[in-house]
């Protein structure tokens, strides 16, 4: 008797565990069908991406080629917005404290990534605090001289910096910012001392170098080819491990003297920490297939500049590799902020 009891106790608790079962099938079937519908609807609103640099500049022209294609694939407005300052670390602690839904991202430089932190004393650490969605593009940069400057190649620069330490100038667009970096590392790799001269921007210093108020300069190969190919300054090489598409007879850096010499500028786009990794995914896809078109290659090499697909994992790796670089060359080259 007391075995039947059991028996039937156990039958009875087993029904009440399938008709449970049964019930909660439907609400399971909704949750599933929920979260399948919030992947799919991103973005459901308009997306802002953030910039730290004002507008009219490189940052600006490669965020609005990618926001007028993610216009056509959302089918929902990408903004752009300017909140330059700080190096551009304002515009990135904003993103930092945004909600991480996706419909903020930034645009950035790799100085507000690999340089501002090892310069600037900030409220967040990029690389814990922000997310990587999208590498976009490097761009090379030119080492130029003024023509009155007698050396026409770098070989010829480095004898002559050499022969006259301190001499000549070498301007930049600030203390810190990556042309100035470019230039610290061009003397630590030969041996050379200069002077350095730090502008308020890369205009100014271009423009101080055309005007012969500085020697020599570091310039992005958009800003520079243009007075290099007029004869206003003379390229002496560019800063990338091969050549450029946009200028293939000028020879590396690496090649003309400066061996280990490879110095870009490169552009990505990154979110909150906390973008969940479905959306991650999504925009990386999306920012991928774009840059893959070959219109848009065309435009960015006219530019000067060369799109990368890196992976996810291999963006993250090399945010850290930079980091670590510029950290080393700012602590050994005695480098401190404007």
């Amino acid at each position: 008797m007391q075995t039947s009891s059991l028996n039937a106790a156990g039958l009875n608790s087993a029904l009440r565990l399938i008709r449970a079962i049964v019930r909660a099938l439907p609400m399971c079937a909704l949750l599933t069908h929920g979260s399948a519908t919030l992947a799919q609807a991103y973005p459901s609103k308009p997306v802002r991406i953030l910039s730290g640099q004002p507008p009219g500049g490189a940052t600006d022209y490669f965020a609005r080629m990618v926001a007028q294609k993610l216009n056509e694939i959302w089918k929902q407005p990408v903004i752009i917005e300017h909140r330059p300052g700080a190096s551009g670390s304002i515009a990135v602690e904003l993103t930092v404290k945004s909600p991480p839904d996706g419909h903020t991202l930034v645009f950035v430089t790799a100085g507000q990534i690999v340089i501002n932190p090892h310069l600037l004393k900030l409220n967040f650490d990029p690389i814990v605090d922000l997310a990587p969605v999208a590498f976009l593009v490097h761009t090379s940069m030119l080492l130029v001289t003024h023509p009155s400057v007698p050396a026409k190649s770098a070989r010829e620069l480095i004898a002559l910096a050499k022969a006259q330490p301190d001499k000549l100038n070498v301007g930049s667009g600030g203390n810190g910012v990556p042309t100035h970096l470019a230039a610290e590392l061009f003397m630590s790799l030969t041996g050379t001392r200069m002077t350095h001269i730090p502008f308020k921007g890369a205009g100014p210093s271009v423009l101080a170098l055309m005007t012969g108020d500085i020697d020599l300069a570091f310039g992005s190969l958009p800003a520079t080819q243009g007075p290099a190919r007029a004869g206003r300054v003379r390229a002496l090489g560019i800063s990338t491990a091969k050549r450029s598409q946009a200028w293939p007879d000028l020879p590396t850096l690496a090649e003309s003297g400066v061996p280990g010499f490879e110095m870009t500028s490169w552009y990505a786009f990154f979110g909150p920490s906390a973008l969940p990794k479905d959306t991650v995914t999504r925009i990386h896809a999306d920012i991928g297939r774009i840059a893959a078109q070959p219109e848009f290659q065309e435009r960015l090499s006219s530019e000067g500049a060369e799109h990368e697909a890196m992976t996810l994992e291999r963006f993250a790796q090399f945010i850290r590799t930079e980091s670590a670089r510029w950290a080393k060359v700012i602590r050994e080259r005695n480098i401190r902020a404007q």
